[in-house]
C-alpha cells in the first residue's frame, strides 16, 4: 500500500472511501430541462473512472419552486429527476467512486423573474447585490414549506442511489439566517442568539435526517468566517459548528472562509490566480480541531502538493480538488501511476466559473475536452497510419496541434519566429497576477518534448520552409496581430498605440492616457494597469453600455482592486471616430451610437484595444498548393470524423489554419480548435 496520505483510504459512516480526493459541488451548468442528464453523467463519470473517491454533485440542486437556479442548476423539487439521478449515481458507483449531492435554497441569492415567477424569500429584507432581487421577510409559514422541501429533495436523491446529500448553508438562505448581517427577523428565527439564528439550519437538518435515516451521510457546508465587520467570526463559526454538532444530525462539515453576496466577495472566497493558495485552510483545520468532526473543504487548492499538505497536516480528512479536477481529470491516476509531473495544471484562470455567472456552461480555459466528454478525448488514441505534419506557430492552438499531433504518433515539427512558445500567453504572463498563465505553455512544451516533437525557434517559416518537409498536413497557427484600426473607419490609426505595446514594454506609458477598449477583453485593462502604476492618469472608455464585458466577473475583480486605487475613470457609450495631432498631444473626437453628439478631447496617449487581425500570409501562400485549399469539412469536424479532401485533388497536403489565425478569439476557442481538429488528423 502506498504511504502517500492523499492515497490512504477513508472511512464514512458506511462508506470506505478509495483515497483522500473529492470534487466538492459545482455547478458545470450543464443540465437539460433540470435533469442531470447525458452530458452532466459523462463529465462526472470521466473523473470517477480515473480514481477521484468522492464526487459531490450540483452545486446546489435546488429543493423548493421558489428557488430559482440562476446558473442551470439541478431541480431537486422534481419527481423527474429520481431515474436520472440514479443514472448518474450507477455511472460513477461502476467506477469505484462514492456520490453525493448538494441541495439549497437559495434565499436571496436568485431572482423572481425565471422558474414560475415566485418572489424569493429571505431572513433579510435588503437585496443581494450579485442577484439584485428584493426578498420578501420570510413568513412561518415559508419556513414549514421549505423545511419539508428539503426533506423530499433528500428522500429523492436517496431513491436515486446517492450515498449522502450536502445541505449548503454558505451564502444561500440557511446562511442568510445565520449571518447577523442578512437577518432582519425578530423572534425563534433572528435577534441576536446564535442558536436562534441558527434554528432553520437545525430544523432543516432534523427533517432531512427522519426523512433518511441514520445510514445514510449527511454533510453541512458553512462559511465560519465571513471576514465582513459585524460578521460571523471564526470564534463564533467554531460556536456555531459546536452548536450544530451537539444537535447530533450531520456526519460531516465542509467548511469555507468569506461571503459570496458580491463579486469581490466571492473572489476572496473562491481565489483566482494571482491569489494565494488555500487561504481558507486553516479555518477548517480550526473546525475540525474543534470539532474533532470529519471535515471537508475545497478553495484554491490547485496542485498535489498543497492538497498532500492538508491531509498530511491534519486539517482535513477529504480535499477537493475541484478546478483542478476541470484541468485534469485524471490527477488521481496519475498520483498513483507515479506521473505528477505529467498532471496538467490549474492555471486559476477561473474561465470555468465566469462562464457560468454569466449564464454561461463550465469550461476549462486549457482543456477543451472538459464538459464535452460525450465528443472530445481526455485520453488521445494514436492514428492508425503515421503522418508527417507541420506546424507553423507555437502559441496555445500550435502547441495544442503539436501535442494531439504528436500523442496520436505523427512526426511533428513547429515553425516559430520568436525565440520561445507561447504567444500570447507570454504577454499575458507578464502581468503578475497572471503568471500562473504561462503554464499553459510550459505544460505543451513538456508534453511535446516527451513525444519527440522538433521546434525550430527563430525562424519566419516562408512556403518554401513548409514544402520542403514534405508534408502530410501543415497547420497554420501564426496567431494575429492588434488592430488598430477604428470601428468602419477603413483606415489605420497612425497615432494611436495598442494594448500590446503598453503590455510589453515597447511603449512607455505617457501621463494623460486613453485607453480605448472596443474588445472588453484582458488587454484593455492590463495596459490600463500598467500606464497607472506608472503614475499615469488613465481614462478607460467603451462604446459599449459596460466596460470589459467579456472579463467577467471574477478576473474583473482583480483589476478593480488594482485600478481603483488610481487615478482611473472609465467611460462607457463613448466611441471614439478619430484621432489627430494637435502639437505634441493628440486630438480624439468622440462620439456616440445613440445620438449625433460629437465631442472632441486632448490626450497625450491613446492606446487601441481592438482584437487583433489574422497573419494569414503564409496561409494565403499555401492555400493553392493545398490538397483540399484549405477548406474545413465542418460537418466532419463537428461530428468527430477525419477531414477528406475538400477539393478534388489527389496531391498535395491538407492545409488548416486554427486559432487567431482564423479570427480573434480567445485561448479556449484556440485550444478547442486544435483539439477537435488534430485527434482525427
Amino acid at each position: 500500500m502506498s504511504g502517500d496520505p492523499l492515497l490512504q483510504p477513508y472511512r464514512l459512516k458506511h462508506l470506505t472511501l478509495r483515497n483522500r480526493i473529492m470534487t466538492t459541488s459545482h455547478e458545470p451548468a450543464y443540465p437539460e430541462d433540470g435533469m442531470p442528464k447525458d452530458r452532466y453523467t459523462a463529465y462526472h463519470a470521466e473523473r470517477a473512472k480515473a480514481g477521484v473517491a468522492l464526487a459531490m454533485t450540483a452545486g446546489s440542486a435546488a429543493v423548493s419552486k421558489d428557488s430559482p437556479p440562476v446558473f442551470n442548476n439541478v431541480l431537486a423539487y422534481k419527481d423527474e429527476v429520481v431515474p436520472w439521478i440514479r443514472r448518474l449515481t450507477d455511472a460513477c458507483h461502476d467506477h469505484g467512486c462514492a456520490v453525493m449531492i448538494q441541495l439549497t435554497h437559495l434565499g436571496r441569492r436568485t431572482t423572481w423573474n425565471k422558474g414560475n415567477w415566485l418572489p424569493s424569500v429571505s431572513s433579510s429584507k435588503h437585496r443581494e447585490p450579485a442577484h439584485r432581487a428584493f426578498p420578501k421577510l420570510a413568513e412561518d409559514w415559508d419556513l414549514k414549506r421549505i423545511v419539508t422541501d428539503f426533506a423530499d429533495a433528500a428522500e429523492r436523491m436517496q431513491a436515486g442511489g446517492m450515498d449522502g446529500v450536502e445541505i449548503i448553508a454558505h451564502g444561500h438562505l440557511l446562511d442568510q439566517f445565520m449571518s447577523p448581517l442578512s437577518n432582519d427577523l425578530d423572534g425563534p428565527y433572528g435577534g441576536a442568539d446564535i442558536a436562534d439564528r441558527a434554528r432553520l439550519t437545525i430544523d432543516v437538518l432534523r427533517a432531512v435526517r427522519e426523512r433518511v435515516g441514520d445510514d445514510f451521510v449527511l454533510s453541512l457546508r458553512m462559511g465560519a468566517d465571513e471576514k465582513t465587520p459585524g460578521g460571523i467570526t471564526p470564534d463564533e463559526g467554531i460556536q456555531l459548528a459546536l452548536h450544530i454538532k451537539a444537535a447530533g444530525l450531520v456526519d460531516v462539515f465542509n467548511v469555507n472562509g468569506g461571503r459570496i453576496h458580491t463579486d469581490p466577495a466571492m473572489t476572496t472566497t473562491i481565489p483566482i490566480q494571482g491569489m494565494a493558495t488555500a487561504p481558507h485552510l486553516w479555518l477548517a483545520g480550526a473546525i475540525r480541531a474543534a470539532t474533532g468532526m470529519p471535515v471537508f473543504h475545497a478553495s484554491r487548492i490547485p496542485d498535489v502538493a498543497t492538497a498532500r499538505f492538508a491531509v498530511s497536516s491534519g486539517q482535513l480528512d477529504m480535499v477537493g480538488m475541484t478546478r483542478a479536477h476541470m484541468a485534469d481529470p485524471h490527477i488521481v491516476r496519475k498520483i498513483m501511476e507515479g506521473r505528477e509531473d505529467d498532471i496538467r495544471p490549474c492555471v486559476g484562470a477561473t474561465y470555468c466559473l465566469d462562464r457560468i455567472y454569466q449564464a454561461g456552461d463550465a469550461l476549462c480555459i486549457h482543456n477543451a475536452a472538459t464538459g464535452r466528454e460525450l465528443t472530445m478525448p481526455h485520453t488521445i488514441e494514436p492514428a492508425a497510419t503515421r503522418r508527417k505534419v507541420v506546424i507553423v506557430g507555437a502559441g496555445p492552438a500550435g502547441l495544442e496541434a503539436a501535442r494531439v499531433a504528436a500523442e496520436r504518433g505523427h512526426d511533428v515539427t513547429v515553425f516559430e519566429a520568436q525565440a520561445d512558445a507561447g504567444g500570447q500567453i507570454r504577454l499575458t504572463a507578464l502581468n503578475p497576477r497572471r503568471r500562473e498563465m504561462i503554464s499553459i505553455v510550459d505544460w505543451r512544451m513538456a508534453q511535446c518534448a516527451a513525444r519527440d516533437v522538433e521546434f525550430r525557434f527563430n525562424t519566419w517559416a516562408e512556403a518554401a520552409d513548409v514544402t520542403a518537409l514534405d508534408p502530410d498536413v501543415v497547420i497554420v497557427a501564426t496567431g494575429g496581430l492588434p488592430n488598430t484600426e477604428l470601428f468602419e473607419s477603413g483606415e489605420e490609426q497612425r497615432h494611436v498605440v495598442s494594448a500590446w505595446d503598453i503590455i510589453a514594454g515597447d511603449v512607455k506609458p505617457a501621463q494623460n492616457v486613453l485607453v480605448y477598449d472596443e474588445s472588453g477583453d484582458h488587454p484593455g485593462l492590463m495596459a490600463a494597469e500598467v500606464a497607472a502604476t506608472a503614475g499615469a492618469t488613465v481614462e478607460v472608455m467603451t462604446p459599449d453600455r459596460t466596460f470589459a464585458p467579456d472579463i467577467m466577473a471574477m478576473n474583473l475583480v482583480p483589476y478593480m482592486r488594482a485600478l481603483q486605487s488610481k487615478d482611473v475613470t472609465f467611460t462607457v457609450t463613448r466611441r471614439l471616430l478619430d484621432v489627430t495631432r494637435d502639437g505634441n498631444r493628440l486630438k480624439a473626437v468622440i462620439g456616440t451610437d445613440y445620438s449625433d453628439l460629437r465631442t472632441e478631447r486632448i490626450y497625450d496617449q491613446i492606446v487601441v484595444n481592438y482584437g487583433t487581425l489574422p497573419l494569414d500570409d503564409l496561409y494565403f501562400e499555401l492555400k493553392p498548393l493545398s490538397s483540399n485549399g484549405g477548406a474545413v469539412d465542418y460537418d466532419a469536424l463537428i461530428e468527430g470524423r477525419a477531414q477528406g479532401i475538400a477539393s478534388g485533388k489527389k496531391s498535395g497536403f491538407q492545409l488548416f489554419r486554427i486559432g487567431d489565425a482564423v479570427s480573434a478569439r480567445n485561448t479556449h476557442a484556440a485550444i478547442f480548435d486544435a483539439l477537435r481538429l488534430m485527434k482525427d488528423i
